[in-house]
């Protein structure tokens, strides 16, 4: 899966976890907590979408901050 197959599906899961969330808006470089707001519940619920759509496990989250961060951990799970 390419980084920009892996992005379009993360832009579906975050506007599924915050609809307000504009998924044109959204960039490898946008922050999960101050361009995206997302918080920690969103976190946890982010986490879990990952692993059903992406099927890993996650041992721990690791303490993302931009989109690209989720991205490329994703594709190195998925590789």
């Amino acid at each position: 899966m390419t980084n920009e197959e892996i992005l379009d599906a993360l832009k579906e899961i975050l506007h599924n976890i915050k609809p307000s969330i504009d998924q044109s808006a959204i960039t490898m470089d946008s922050t999960l907590i101050f361009d995206l707001g997302i918080d920690s519940l969103s976190i946890l619920l982010l986490s879990i979408a990952i692993e059903t759509k992406f099927g890993f496990k996650f041992d721990q989250v690791p303490p993302f901050n931009t989109v690209r961060d989720v991205v490329e951990y994703i594709a190195a799970k998925t590789a």
